[in-house]
């Protein structure tokens, strides 16, 4: 399975393409390459989460955290779209961290650190106020639910998980489990099949 795009080093031809795209208003150019997720376009769910975390509240000083964050699209939108945010981006594909890290320097943004991690394993802070993820629903159940139960561990109290699944891709179970994990989830966007899950870590609330 070396060649999927939740590898650390997929094996692939390269062919690197660049296109221009709007994303939350904002204009940005994207570098992608093969051996990493929806190479050819902004996929449907991201755009999606991306529509949905415009519309919620946070702060101007936020730290955000991007969980899978593949070569920037959703992380990178939002550390231009909203400028004074502080966005960190994960990823366990090593081509793809790199991929981030061109289009961070292409769209000229500075208010974002990227590097590898598989989920939070590399993941020190547990103050961020906004976790987002557009899950690797290939690489299993297992790793998708590990990676939205432990977003808990990393943020601070009050703060948000927003994640997007299918409904056909298990999005009823992930919800489930974000019930299980915060004590709450909401399902605060359907869109084409696609539902965007909220859940908030509650003060005093020491469910594992």
């Amino acid at each position: 399975m070396t060649n999927y795009y939740f590898s650390q080093n997929p094996e692939v031809v390269h062919h690197e393409k660049q296109r221009t795209v709007e994303l939350l208003g904002e204009q940005l150019n994207f570098i992608t390459d093969n051996g990493v997720f929806s190479k050819n376009r902004i996929d449907y769910g991201s755009r999606a989460l991306l529509t949905a975390t415009a519309k919620i509240s946070f702060s101007t000083q936020a730290k955000i955290l991007d969980v899978g964050c593949g070569y920037g699209a959703i992380g990178l939108t939002l550390a231009k779209k909203f400028s004074t945010v502080s966005v960190d981006m994960v990823d366990i594909n090593q081509l793809a961290l790199e991929l981030a890290q061109k289009n961070a320097d292409l769209n000229q943004l500075s208010n974002v650190k990227i590097w590898n991690s598989d989920a939070y394993t590399q993941v020190t802070a547990t103050d961020y106020q906004l976790i987002i993820t557009n899950p690797p629903i290939r690489a299993g159940k297992k790793v998708v639910h590990r990676i939205l139960a432990q977003a808990k561990e990393h943020l601070q109290v009050g703060g948000q998980l927003l994640a997007v699944i299918q409904k056909k891709q298990g999005a009823p179970s992930a919800q489930k489990k974000l019930q299980e994990v915060f004590g709450n989830c909401q399902v605060i966007a359907r869109d084409k099949g696609y539902f965007i899950l909220q859940s908030c870590k509650q003060r005093n609330d020491e469910s594992a």
